[in-house]
């Protein structure tokens, strides 16, 4: 977690700044992230990152657009060096939270960097509790703990929200139990899948998420929030087909391997139901795109078998957690990828 000096520096920022812009990943944890810090202080624009794994210079526009005074990124593990060029150029305070770890990640020295993994004692918490532990809002708990949810983390304060909104969770030592078999897991789930629908429907859930009073109002649908709730429908049939699939082709094995392709990337979700179902395997989950493959895996110590896999592979990057990644390689070198893992794994 944060300590007590670095909270009081974040909010330090968020007080100074007069018209921040907030630059979230396109998750639920990236997105509650910024919920409660908008909520909190009530200032400030928010733009989900959907470019993978960095936040890249094309983004610097909004701020421009926006004429934003203090930048704020939540939740991204690496951002560019021609954005921070830029950032620099501009002379602009540029706040970051974030919890992932990543080998020798450079930090420019006019960068404010706020993580865990880098304290004394070394947090694994997600970004969504890191901005929690800034806002303290009581009546945003619900938002905390949907985005920690999400991203597998059960926090402490949950059973305070257990105690205020029984009928929204459940009784679980596990996050995902929570997540898979909850209604406050189902706001997380309608959060994540109504992020992936095009820009004007985003800003206007954003919008309506910044407003609402109680999580209740999030899932009962209703004009304002109709396009979330039709997103979020559309997408999860696809997706439960899609981890029917990726079922069938479940076997004895150390590993569950699944490729699919289309119009829809959600490896990343399909790869986190198949690790609560399948605790014990290592599971790959490819979305084909291009030339290019989106690979989310999960699996206990599989950052570093991972990243071992992807040496020498051409314009290859990956990273994340210690036991869930992603990865990003050209579709000819798929084979050597799937061989490598089997090697290691077994």
């Amino acid at each position: 977690m944060l300590t007590v000096k670095q909270i009081s520096e974040i909010k330090n920022h968020l007080e100074k700044a007069q018209n921040p812009l907030f630059f979230f990943d396109n998750d639920a944890d990236g997105l509650c992230s910024f919920l409660l810090l908008r909520r909190k202080f009530g200032k400030g624009k928010g733009v989900p990152v959907r470019s993978f794994p960095s936040l890249d210079e094309s983004y610097f526009r909004k701020i421009e657009e926006l004429n934003a005074d203090y930048v704020f990124v939540l939740d991204k593990p690496i951002i560019s060096e021609k954005f921070f060029e830029k950032i620099k150029q501009h002379n602009l305070p540029l706040v970051w939270i974030d919890h992932h770890e990543i080998p020798d990640l450079k930090i420019p020295e006019f960068v404010y960097y706020y993580n865990p993994v880098l304290n004394k004692d070394k947090g694994i918490e997600p970004t969504t509790y890191l901005c929690y532990q800034v806002s303290r809002e009581k009546s945003d708990l619900w938002i905390a703990i949907a985005g920690c949810v999400s991203d597998k983390f059960l926090p402490d304060f949950y059973f305070s929200f257990f105690e205020e909104f029984p009928e929204l969770g459940v009784q679980a030592k596990n996050a995902f139990d929570i997540f898979y078999k909850s209604d406050i897991g189902k706001i997380a789930r309608i959060m994540s899948f109504a992020l992936k629908d095009r820009t004007t429907n985003v800003i206007n859930m954003v919008r309506f998420l910044v407003d609402v009073k109680s999580p209740h109002e999030v899932l009962q649908e209703c004009r304002k929030n109709y396009s979330m709730h039709k997103r979020f429908n559309e997408i999860n049939q696809k997706y439960v087909k899609l981890i029917e699939k990726a079922r069938a082709v479940a076997d004895e094995g150390k590993i569950l391997f699944f490729q699919y392709g289309g119009g829809l990337s959600i490896s990343s979700d399909i790869s986190n139901e198949l690790s609560y179902i399948y605790p014990e395997k290592v599971i790959v989950v490819v979305y084909v795109a291009g030339a290019k493959a989106n690979i989310s895996v999960r699996g206990k110590n599989i950052r570093e078998i991972v990243l071992k896999v992807l040496e020498g592979l051409e314009d290859a990057t990956g990273g994340g957690h210690e036991d869930a990644v992603g990865a990003k390689i050209k579709i000819e070198d798929l084979e050597t990828f799937r061989d490598r893992l089997e090697e290691i794994v077994g």
